[in-house]
């Protein structure tokens, strides 16, 4: 089955309702440049109310290992999803994110410890939460456990899935009313979309 992921969670309800809904992970941005920043001092209780077996997920960009390290732990994180890391990543479970366009994604993925590797729209220096899609084609044949993201919603998941295969999907911007607060009937969409895929 795929893992779905609600990213950009801020708030305690649009965590709880995701979950409910049947989302597999949520993530939490910790990343000041974003329009969904929440610190991990926020993001801990929010973490805690969270039923088992949903998957807690850190967004970290540019950030030192120390950095990442004490965020997933004062929080309460299971995984740590990387944007613009470089150099051997920190010894914590965690994922790469890269851009669709990005040189040497390929390789990177061959050597890289990596429990997952997400795929984004290249954004610049907004670094994802665009809601664009990109040319699915270019990952479609990357093999390993890939979380397809960028402008995915309820209207694109299900087609996003049948062509690419992927170990997940990651949605944010397109199911939101504002940046941060999601709109409930569009994340309960995006989830049976996407649950209504069989392999």
């Amino acid at each position: 089955m795929t893992l779905v992921k609600i990213c950009g969670i801020t708030s305690p309800d649009d965590a709880l309702f995701a979950a409910e809904a049947g989302a597999s992970a949520l993530g939490f941005n910790f990343w000041p440049g974003s329009k969904r920043y929440i610190t991990p001092e926020a993001a801990a209780p929010i973490i805690a109310a969270l039923p088992p077996g949903i998957l807690k997920v850190g967004v970290f960009v540019d950030a030192a290992d120390s950095e990442v390290i004490s965020a997933a732990a004062q929080a309460g994180l299971d995984v740590v999803q990387l944007h613009g890391h470089s150099g051997p990543p920190p010894a914590i479970r965690h994922w790469l994110a890269f851009s669709a366009t990005d040189p040497g994604i390929r390789e990177t993925m061959k050597i890289s410890g990596a429990e997952a590797f997400l795929i984004d729209t290249p954004a610049g220096a907004e670094r994802g939460g665009t809601g664009r899609t990109f040319d699915w084609s270019l990952v479609r044949d990357l093999g390993g456990r890939i979380v397809l993201a960028g402008g995915l919603g309820p209207d694109n998941v299900a087609e996003a899935i049948r062509q690419v295969r992927p170990w997940g999907v990651d949605a944010c911007s397109k199911l939101e009313s504002a940046p941060g607060r999601k709109d409930p009937v569009k994340v309960k969409e995006f989830i049976r979309a996407a649950r209504s895929v069989t392999s």
